[in-house]
């Protein structure tokens, strides 16, 4: 893996930041972001789907309907929801200024902002800043700090793959600490290809990829009303993925989109631990992923993780209450390499050794059910103190 230019890393995308002051009281931090493509982009988006849904996600998903699009502005310190019809006028103005820069129709910008919920988005400072912003190949530097919100550090990634018909490049950034849940989460990401891929293909494979990485991650079982999953391709390269290229190109943009996911877990507010749960042997695989991602979703196994806790029966108890079908006399337990329970009994193992496992900076749990071939992997975090803290304070 090479990391170092993220969103620009594909060619023909450039990308810049600004100060605007989103925010009351933070003058000083990047909080405005443009990612352009030099020619239209086949584009394919997933959404939050709470139903209170901020006016950024309302105006892109109008857009990405639309046709293509030609780049992204992106706000963080405001997340344009809870705001009514004002809401989706500023949403749209921040597009027709994005435009203005880009020389674009509005249409052809997509729009997305994070932040506090249920304040007036200040878009005259946002527009006041955006013929500021230098778009370079260099610009993903900032876009990727300009997004963060309690994110502790940036997150982006990349790919070059080398297909039959030729070689392309997959580039990402993404944002998110807290409100993290499948079904998408308090999180922007953002990737870049210069593949030249059929839409209609892209918005397969955007929604396959968001299942099985961006949905398999959960910090605190909150989602948030600005989620978005957006994939430009620009076809710059010239290559157009087919058959087996085109499946190489799925793989390509999920490996990217699961290493921004589990950058987001590890910059989990308060975290301390990540960990992996694996569940086979379930029924479908519908409940494979209940099991798991309920499992990494329970406050009892992340504050046991977190504390190193060896109370390991937590685990089967979250993939009880899953709504997958699950039948403890056939299931087996094992952190790490260590069977704890197997096929319908607990093993006899010494609490420090469980409490070892449980305190590496990497938990590994696995969940047979031997009830058939279903299988899912989920991501989660610790949940600690300071995960309090910071929810205590977002505001102040």
């Amino acid at each position: 893996m090479t990391v170092g230019h993220g969103v620009t890393f594909a060619h023909g995308f450039r990308a810049g930041a600004a100060k605007a002051g989103v925010k009351h009281g933070r003058p000083e931090r990047l909080d405005v972001a443009l990612i352009v493509s030099e020619r239209p982009c086949a584009a394919a988006a997933v959404f939050t789907t709470n139903q209170v849904i901020a006016a950024p996600c309302v105006v892109t998903r109008r857009h990405v309907e639309r046709g293509p699009l030609r780049g992204i502005v992106v706000n963080s310190g405001n997340a344009n929801a809870c705001t009514g019809e004002q809401g989706e006028r500023d949403a749209i103005a921040m597009a027709e200024a994005a435009a203005s820069v880009v020389g674009c129709s509005p249409y052809e910008m997509a729009v997305a902002s994070t932040g506090v919920i249920g304040f007036k988005l200040p878009v005259e400072r946002i527009a006041a800043v955006l013929p500021d912003i230098a778009l370079t190949e260099a610009g993903w530097d900032d876009t990727s700090r300009a997004i963060m919100t309690t994110d502790t550090r940036p997150k982006v990634t990349e790919r070059e793959l080398h297909l039959a018909a030729g070689t392309v490049r997959i580039g990402g950034v993404a944002k998110g600490a807290g409100m993290i849940h499948p079904n998408m989460a308090t999180l922007l990401a953002f990737v870049t290809t210069d593949a030249a891929v059929d839409a209609g293909d892209l918005r397969r494979i955007v929604s396959h990829v968001a299942d099985s990485t961006f949905n398999a991650i959960s910090v605190d079982g909150d989602t948030s009303t600005n989620d978005t999953l957006l994939v430009l391709a620009n076809g710059v390269s010239g290559v157009v993925p087919k058959g087996a290229d085109l499946a190489m190109f799925e793989e390509g943009v999920r490996t990217v989109c699961a290493e921004l996911a589990r950058m987001v877990v590890a910059d989990g507010e308060g975290a301390t631990k990540v960990f992996e749960v694996r569940v086979r042997g379930a029924a479908s695989a519908a409940d494979a992923r209940l099991a798991a991602r309920t499992i990494t979703n329970s406050n009892l196994v992340r504050t046991a993780i977190h504390g190193g806790d060896p109370n390991w029966g937590r685990v089967l108890a979250a993939a009880g209450r899953s709504g997958a079908r699950v039948d403890d006399r056939r299931a087996s337990v094992r952190i790490g390499n260590l069977f704890v329970y197997r096929s319908g009994a607990p093993l006899t193992v010494a609490d420090f050794d469980v409490r070892a496992l449980f305190a590496a900076p990497t938990v590994e749990i696995e969940v047979s059910l031997g009830l058939g071939d279903g299988q899912a992997t989920a991501w989660g975090c610790d949940m600690s103190a300071e995960y309090v803290r910071i929810n205590a304070e977002y505001m102040t």
